[in-house]
């Protein structure tokens, strides 16, 4: 039998509290509906959903999260920390590594730090972190590229995301626009999900790089529990993370 609109709503409201996102297909599919039907049950709820690059949200996540992610405003935001944590982030490199540095606006800092005497291999998908490692003379560069995504000034595409998967890295160093206590680590962008999960998933060792700033803040997209990282680095410094959390 058809569920009634209330009925759908209902239904899909349970199921993002539990899973925090869900693709429009998948929504189509729990509610045996067409897409185009999800989509004016949730543009008539707009106080409780959004939808997002195909994605369907809860409007207060995105609320919280400070509206939308916008590259120049961020790089600007809470600079010092952000340079403070890529320091310490800096003493977890050791010579001869290949590493993987994540996009945004903390990690270009790591990469701007690296000394220009430390062989590494760094692997990375966005401009504003290649620029500066492409100037260090000792570091193998390799830029993941394919469509470029401007809110974040980085690529996405099936056959980097392969590239990446076939690489063994030794760390990853990853970044996040949200760090809160029962949601998770979230980002703001859908495509970076997916980097951000397979370069984990081939590192040795897993670093979650921010400045406190970030603390209770949710993004649209809930990428990994805290307790999947080995350490969280803000300004304050390196602190380990209960893998069982």
């Amino acid at each position: 039998m058809r569920k009634s609109k209330t009925a759908r709503i209902e239904t899909l409201a349970e199921a993002i509290a539990l899973r925090g996102t869900m693709h429009l297909r998948e929504a189509a599919d729990l509610l045996g509906v067409s897409e185009m039907t999800v989509r004016r049950d949730i543009a008539a709820e707009a106080d409780r959903f959004a939808y997002l690059g195909g994605h369907i949200v809860k409007a207060a996540d995105i609320a919280a999260g400070g509206g939308a992610y916008v590259l120049a405003s961020e790089a600007d935001s809470h600079a010092k920390a952000k340079r403070e944590a890529c320091a310490k982030a800096l003493g977890l490199l050791s010579p001869g590594e290949t590493i993987f540095i994540d996009c945004g606006t903390t990690l270009a800092h790591l990469a701007q730090q690296i000394p220009n005497d430390m062989a590494l291999t760094a692997i990375c998908y966005s401009l504003n972190v290649a620029d500066p490692l492409r100037a260090k003379p000792n570091v193998r560069l390799v830029l993941l590229g394919g469509v470029y995504q401007p809110g974040s000034d980085s690529f996405s595409s099936e056959d980097s995301l392969e590239t990446l998967s076939r690489i063994g890295l030794d760390a990853a160093f990853v970044s996040a626009g949200g760090i809160h206590a029962e949601r998770g680590v979230s980002c703001s962008h859908f495509h970076e999900v997916a980097y951000k999960k397979r370069a984990m998933a081939a590192a040795a060792r897993r670093y979650l790089v921010a400045d406190s700033s970030k603390f209770g803040r949710i993004r649209p997209v809930f990428f990994a529990g805290l307790g999947e990282f080995d350490a969280l680095v803000t300004e304050e410094g390196v602190k380990q993370v209960d893998r069982a959390a």
